[in-house]
């Protein structure tokens, strides 16, 4: 499924950009596989690393991600079953203190998300064309079911990347 990139709110228009998978499945796998690449490949003397004064650490980057992905999920499942009423939106450094990041190990954090994407992909796979083309409004923004799983892979491409370049290159 083919999506326009006029259809997506500013905000997250940056985020879809990054995908080169016209394909929403394919793009979820590839944007999971790459992911746990990624984690897999993190030393567990950097979990609590920051590359700045005020950042996440790299556990509490992680568990953003899920708690992102779940969000937009949700989102999707509603959207997909024609439930027009509108969402809040959430704040994410709200909810990053809540995450217990410092409780879980960077090992069971990529379990996790192992077992995250592989709902979020069986979600997605279970809507039909006409639910993905659905429309509902999240913090005042209308978005397709579609989108929503773009914006998935986009945003976890977006932090692969910031964890890429400004936490794995930096000392800890």
């Amino acid at each position: 499924m083919l999506l326009n990139l006029e259809t997506i709110p500013p905000f997250y228009k940056n985020y879809v950009k990054q995908i080169d998978e016209s394909d929403l499945l394919q793009a979820l796998r590839i944007s999971g596989h790459r992911m746990q690449e990624l984690v897999h490949s993190i030393p567990v003397t950097k979990s609590d690393f920051t590359y700045a004064e005020g950042k996440w650490t790299i556990r509490e980057l992680l568990c953003h991600m899920m708690d992102a992905e779940r969000i937009f999920c949700y989102r999707a499942l509603r959207f997909g079953r024609n439930d027009k009423t509108p969402l809040s939106g959430f704040e994410e450094n709200d909810y990053a203190p809540q995450a217990n990041a410092a409780g879980r190990s960077l090992q069971k954090i990529a379990s996790e998300m192992v077992h995250l994407r592989a709902s979020t992909i069986d979600l997605f796979e279970s809507f039909t064309p006409e639910m993905l083309m659905r429309k509902g409004a999240a913090n005042k923004n209308e978005m397709s079911v579609v989108a929503l799983g773009f914006v998935i892979a986009g945003h976890e491409t977006h932090h692969r990347r910031i964890l890429q370049e400004r936490y794995l290159v930096a000392k800890a």
